[in-house]
């Protein structure tokens, strides 16, 4: 069976390659670009893992580690990608529970060896 990842970037250009480097990788890819459509897709579906921006509209990257470690208790590995890859952002980020962080541009080769890498850690 193959693994499920929530994507979620309001980048569509980025999400779009990321999303095509995934899926060619062998998972299937949700993709949502805002956080309103995370929590709806959250509320239905838990996925193998999730992949994050950290700036998105209505639910930052930031809320969605708070929300999917203390609301909905689950620990599907977190990777936050952002280009807000300052000090204060990285520490918020791993504090609440991030897996892992990854600087904007992100090489869709390294994202998915570290999807990889978080999902044999299961």
């Amino acid at each position: 069976m193959r693994k499920r990842i929530l994507l979620a970037d309001d980048d569509e250009l980025l999400a779009s390659l990321l999303n095509f480097r995934l899926e060619k990788g062998g998972y299937d890819v949700h993709h949502s670009c805002n956080g309103k459509e995370v929590k709806e897709y959250l509320a239905t579906e838990m996925p193998d893992i999730i992949v994050s921006d950290i700036m998105m509209p209505y639910f930052s990257g930031i809320e969605l580690i708070d929300y999917v470690r203390n609301e909905l208790s689950s620990k599907t590995p977190i990777i936050i990608i952002s280009s807000a890859g300052n000090e204060e952002n990285v520490l918020s980020a791993f504090d609440l529970g991030a897996n892992d962080f990854i600087s904007k541009p992100v090489s869709p080769s390294e994202l998915l060896v570290r999807v990889a890498r978080e999902l044999n850690k299961i």
